[in-house]
């Protein structure tokens, strides 16, 4: 699809909104990002506001430890604390409210959700660990600005919760798995390790393999817990991904025994979609995550996703999940379609670098299909409705 393009103004009707910004400033004026304590230009300090979903230049509070947003009114502003982890090798940035941490608060609502962490005495581990957490925070931003539910298995939902067992294979143990069970997500430490990941990449035949996916991908499989298991979702699920009551460990071995379907990329995002529906239902929720992210990245500096200069065949009405469901075909629409033109010319620029295409998808019409359902799943979810 994306080799088949001709230059023309794109004409897509609608510009993607963003669900939140990926562009900040600090008080000097500069451009600061996601992953900033403190502005380099200013050394003001800087500290990411999880519910306004925007990293904020900050000054001292009256009290030790404690801070108030930049040239904020006095007495008007709330004041914070920085995560625990800020002086760990986690290196998190995230801030408390400090009324969070007048009742013993000390970690972040991404923090909150590790159950193990690795072992910090070995220097590797530290390093791998700061990866680690830096995409988790990544996933766990976008979560939050989606009003998707984010409460901590370990000490505030032990039930319905989320948790993360950061693990390391031992030479005298079995291989620690990536995987979910029932809220808990186990990422194998080594994913963090770029050669070590090339590597499984190259040899499981994956065009793209990155630790974000993991986490999105992983955190899919809950979200299907949440929404979709035991609800009025379930019956349309299956219809559009399959029946989930398969044996999932009988079609996991049939995969790696003889491979995807040919005729996968007609009816999956990728090939490990095809395996079973869970997988299916994992795959596409982290790519919708990831086309979510990226568009509103691209739109927060100032990319009009509308002004792309090709020309492409665009997506209609006839391959949303259903036209009628709320008002969501018209906005998906305009982000699918963006996306197409956007992910184009990253792979143009990709290539100039000599570097493997950004994006190595073709999306087909049953993909974006079960695209909007996850878009209506996850956007029904923040407002309580059923389809």
């Amino acid at each position: 699809m994306n080799d088949n393009l001709q230059a023309h103004p794109s004409q897509s009707p609608n510009a993607h909104e963003p669900v939140s910004s990926r562009a900040y400033r600090c008080r000097c004026g500069r451009p600061v990002f996601f992953r900033n304590s403190v502005c380099l230009a200013c050394q003001t300090p800087l500290g990411y506001e999880p519910t306004q979903a925007r990293v904020i230049p900050l000054d001292p509070g009256q009290e030790p430890k404690l801070f108030v947003p930049a040239n904020a009114p006095q007495g008007q502003a709330e004041r914070y604390v920085r995560c625990a982890n800020f002086a760990s090798a986690a290196e998190c940035n995230w801030l408390i409210p400090q009324s969070q941490a007048a009742k013993g608060v000390t970690l972040c609502q991404a923090c909150r959700l590790n159950r193990t962490i690795p072992d910090l005495s070995n220097l590797e581990n530290q390093e791998l660990w700061r990866r680690i957490e830096t995409a988790k925070r990544r996933l766990v931003s976008q979560l939050i600005a989606l009003k998707l539910p984010v409460a901590s298995k370990v000490g505030e939902d032990p039930e319905r919760g989320l948790a993360y067992d950061f693990l390391r294979s031992q030479p005298s143990e079995p291989r620690v798995l990536t995987g979910h069970d029932c809220g808990l997500i186990t990422i194998n430490l080594e994913e963090a390790d770029d050669p070590t990941r090339e590597r499984t990449r190259k040899s499981m035949g994956e065009p793209y393999r990155t630790l974000l996916g993991h986490f999105r991908h992983e955190v899919g499989h809950y979200y299907w817990d949440r929404l979709v298991d035991h609800t009025s979702w379930l019956e349309p699920y299956r219809a559009l991904f399959g029946d989930e009551r398969q044996d999932y460990d009988a079609a996991v071995k049939a995969h790696y025994q003889n491979g995807a379907p040919l005729d996968w990329g007609v009816h999956f995002v990728s090939a490990y979609a095809s395996t079973h529906p869970w997988e299916d239902w994992a795959e596409t929720w982290a790519h919708y995550l990831h086309m979510v992210d990226t568009a509103d990245t691209a739109a927060s500096f100032g990319i009009d996703l509308t002004q792309i200069g090709l020309e492409t065949e665009p997506f209609d009405a006839d391959v949303l999940w259903k036209a009628d469901i709320g008002e969501e075909g018209p906005p998906f629409l305009a982000l699918v379609n963006d996306w197409v033109g956007l992910t184009a010319v990253m792979n143009e620029m990709s290539r100039s670098m000599g570097q493997p295409d950004f994006y190595p998808f073709v999306l087909s019409r049953e993909v974006v299909t079960k695209l909007h359902f996850i878009h209506c799943v996850i956007h029904g979810a923040t407002r309580n409705t059923s389809p």
